[in-house]
């Protein structure tokens, strides 16, 4: 079954559910809302004709000013045993900016959505340890969001712990030149 197949099965099976699909450079992508989310990816996962296994990446993307609702999650997933790959993307809006954990489904999941979070502050419900993964815990703002500062002087938004960082980074550095 190829890619645009499975699309169609998708939206067959959820008609309500799935707003885009899109082919592109012989990739399909199906935009779906987040609300069945898992109901959705259990369906790719557990039909013996898909049997998309493999979770191959998990990401945000922020459309700040672009598109009406600003986060997506996109999912790229396998079939390993039919060499299958599609995208599903499920929007998130920053009103309510939470979506359903799909680690359940897919183990390999959980660093991902922790990234995700970590990055875009996009929550995922049922994540079994949703904490910080790239970033300092007290660590404020979502540094892949469209709206984070990019300079370098964040004046409040500056991590506590940067001038001790650096502090270190100098002492150690000026033992090493010794």
């Amino acid at each position: 079954m190829e890619p645009m197949e499975i699309a169609e099965q998708i939206k067959g099976k959820f008609p309500s559910e799935v707003k885009e699909i899109v082919e592109f450079q012989g990739q399909v992508s199906v935009l779906i809302k987040k609300d069945k989310l898992l109901e959705i990816m259990n369906f790719l996962h557990k039909t013996p004709e898909l049997y998309f296994d493999f979770l191959v990446d998990l990401c945000g993307v922020d459309y700040l000013g672009k598109k009406e609702t600003r986060f997506e999650v996109v999912y790229h997933l396998l079939s390993i045993k039919y060499n299958k790959a599609i995208r599903i993307k499920a929007e998130v809006s920053e009103d309510d900016c939470v979506i359903d954990s799909v680690v359940g489904i897919w183990l390999g999941a959980n660093w991902h959505e922790r990234e995700c979070y970590d990055m875009f502050g996009i929550k995922f419900n049922g994540h079994p340890d949703l904490r910080r993964i790239l970033m300092p815990e007290d660590w404020e703002g979502y540094p892949l969001r469209k709206d984070y500062p990019l300079k370098s002087d964040l004046g409040d938004k500056e991590w506590k712990g940067f001038k001790e960082v650096i502090a270190i980074g100098k002492k150690n550095l000026a033992y090493e030149v010794r």
